[in-house]
């Protein structure tokens, strides 16, 4: 029989469900709402909570399935102690610490925007919730190429990972760049709509 056409191995199921939840969760949903927030804050102020809905509760009950799904299959490779047997483990590790405080730093944000002090302006910590949010998505997309081509062939695959998986990876991994980039375009008219915010703000106070 072919080996391509053999079938999984129970460990090899594991790690394809931890592989797949964590793909879609990082690759898809995250960058999903990072998109609608880039859009459609040029268009609206009511983008935040389908934003952070989306963050919250569509990718994080994903994400942290996930993410234990490869807890524990790391338990039954033997790998442990946890986080010191590879850099895939490490950087799961890294991102889940880091999708918390992302997740929660977004509402913080809002809630707390200290008008008095910025005078309606955008806040230090919202570059930083910028920056953080498209660092955890590159993160994750390295994180997900470095399980595809090495953690499925040294700790777990017996077949080789389908050629369409890794298309699907570097197609998700373009358009998501892509679209972001020409979001950017629509800076001017965000940047418009913020300082008539801003106006009004101050001629209220």
């Amino acid at each position: 029989m072919d080996v391509d056409q053999l079938p999984l191995t129970p460990l090899e199921v594991q790690a394809r469900n931890h592989g797949l939840l964590c793909a879609i969760g990082f690759l898809i949903i995250l960058p999903l709402g990072t998109l609608f927030a880039r859009y459609a804050r040029t268009f609206t102020n009511k983008w935040l909570y389908v934003h952070w809905s989306i963050q919250f509760f569509i990718a994080g009950p994903i994400i942290l399935t996930g993410w234990y799904f490869g807890y524990q299959l790391a338990e039954n490779l033997g790998a442990t102690p946890h986080f010191q047997q590879s850099p895939h483990q490490q950087i799961g590790l890294a991102l889940l610490i880091l999708y918390l405080v992302q997740v929660f730093l977004g509402p913080f944000i809002h809630w707390f925007k200290f008008h008095s002090l910025f005078h309606g302006h955008r806040p230090p910590l919202s570059y930083l919730h910028v920056i953080l949010g498209l660092s955890i998505l590159a993160l994750a997309s390295y994180q997900v190429h470095y399980g595809l081509y090495f953690e499925w062939i040294d700790f777990v695959g017996v077949q080789p990972i389908p050629t369409w998986t890794l298309n699907t990876w570097l197609a998700l991994t373009i358009i998501f760049w892509a679209l972001y980039g020409i979001g950017w375009a629509l800076l001017p008219r965000q940047f418009r709509l913020e300082k008539e915010f801003r106006q009004k703000l101050n001629s209220n106070d």
